[in-house]
């Protein structure tokens, strides 16, 4: 056991990361770590990382420097998506001593023997095909909410993803090892539980339990009060899941987040998507026929290869007359072995970012459209513990953020809020009843 040292953990990526990320963590300070800030000087840096695009590859290099200059003389572990990817390319930036693939970093200890650099970097990983186990993980005292893992990788194989090469075939625990997980954060002060993975709708793959059956489950567990859905196909998420969250659950909040990726069949077909945009629509109208207050995120990428300006503006017009409340909008990033860049031409990056800017300037209407819908209800907020300048966030359960002075009494508390006005920077006044 190596105790009395000091680890630090810097996480790229999605909720999926974060919660794997907070799981490792937890494997440190069982043997005796101590878990600082990355600034703090530490003896053991491990940064999680993604790789769906190419400035998340690049940001790990540049963590990497960020945490030598910290400590020199630091041990450096690399994980996650690029880690299994690029095994060797992460093995020549200057300063690594560790690199873990995809379900090596679940033994990461048994690869520290001391915390030395090494004269020559470590590799371990497999190849993705025989990664088969399901690891079980949760965030824990990072954040009011907790993220929790519910499955793995990824069936699909859509022409511009990288994540079935990283993390595998689609896999997950059953669903009672599932609450067993659950009831651990339930034990916690933790509140709100966020539902992650790669493509959670697919829990079960086809077999006898499916999504639908665990958030069954989960909603009986008692000492969670909230649980959020992270983001879920439109081609699985049917309508007994639709109405069950919206009208039938105790727990369940009226707020999800759907890909859509483009607004084009033409593209969605290159995509290799599973479905066509009148599916989606159909899916959008069914959730605001039951609740038109439930929030809809919506993912979207733009410049995919061969994708022309009026195909674009069709995908503009298809999303801005949907009734959806923000987008996530991401510039196609060309990636190794993706079927994609032989699809079409490339899209010029001017132009690439030309339709970002576009999309994102919708999304800012679309949200405050949103928000303004919501002016002069009463609903509950969950607050957080960040302190802004003597201000406090917090989100309602159809994920509107919200704002009042700083009191320290509301941290981690529901609180029915009463929604005033939006301000300049887009966030809702309310009154604390």
């Amino acid at each position: 056991m190596i105790q009395y040292k000091k680890v630090a953990f810097y996480t790229l990526g999605c909720k999926l990361n974060f919660s794997e990320t907070s799981t490792i963590s937890r494997l440190f300070e069982d043997a005796g770590f101590a878990k600082v800030d990355f600034e703090e000087t530490p003896d053991v840096f491990v940064i999680n990382t993604c790789s769906v695009t190419e400035n998340a590859d690049k940001k790990c290099k540049q963590l990497v420097k960020k945490a030598l200059k910290i400590n020199p003389g630091a041990f450096v572990t690399i994980v996650g998506c690029y880690a299994q990817l690029k095994p060797t390319e992460i093995a020549q930036i200057p300063g690594v001593d560790l690199v873990l693939g995809a379900n090596e970093k679940f033994d990461i200890l048994s690869y520290i023997e001391n915390t030395d650099k090494l004269a020559e970097t470590q590799v371990s990983f497999k190849n993705i095909k025989e990664t088969q186990e399901f690891v079980p993980s949760f965030s824990y005292g990072d954040r009011t909410r907790s993220f929790l893992k519910v499955q793995d990788g990824c069936d699909y194989f859509c022409t511009f993803c990288t994540i079935p090469l990283a993390r595998g075939k689609s896999r997950n625990a059953t669903i009672a090892e599932t609450v067993t997980e659950a009831k651990k954060i339930a034990a916690t002060e933790i509140k709100e539980v966020v539902l992650t993975g790669v493509n959670i709708g697919d829990f079960g793959q086809g077999g006898e339990e499916n999504f639908f059956g665990l958030i069954r489950e989960l909603d009986k567990i008692e000492g969670i009060d909230r649980y959020r859905i992270s983001s879920i196909e439109p081609n699985l998420l049917s309508n007994e899941i639709i109405s069950f969250c919206l009208d039938g659950s105790q727990r369940f909040v009226p707020h999800f987040h759907i890909p859509l990726q483009v607004g084009n069949d033409r593209i969605l077909k290159a995509m290799r998507r599973k479905y066509e945009r009148s599916l989606y629509a159909e899916r959008v109208a069914h959730i605001k026929s039951l609740r038109p207050d439930c929030c809809i995120g919506v993912d979207v990428i733009v410049g995919f290869p061969g994708e022309t300006d009026e195909e674009f503006m069709d995908s503009y017009n298809f999303i801005k007359d949907l009734d959806i409340s923000y987008l996530h909008v991401f510039t196609y990033s060309e990636r190794a072995n993706t079927g994609a860049p032989k699809l079409g031409e490339k899209v010029p990056m001017e132009k690439r970012r030309e339709r970002s800017k576009m999309l994102h300037i919708l999304s800012d209407k679309k949200k405050r459209i949103f928000y303004e819908q919501n002016i002069g209800t009463t609903r509950t907020a969950l607050f957080e513990a960040e302190e802004d300048n003597g201000i406090m966030y917090g989100f309602t359960e159809n994920y509107v953020k919200v704002k009042v002075p700083y009191d320290a009494a509301l941290v981690n508390s529901f609180r029915t809020v009463k929604l005033l006005e939006i301000d300049r920077d887009g966030v809702v006044k309310v009154n604390v009843e």
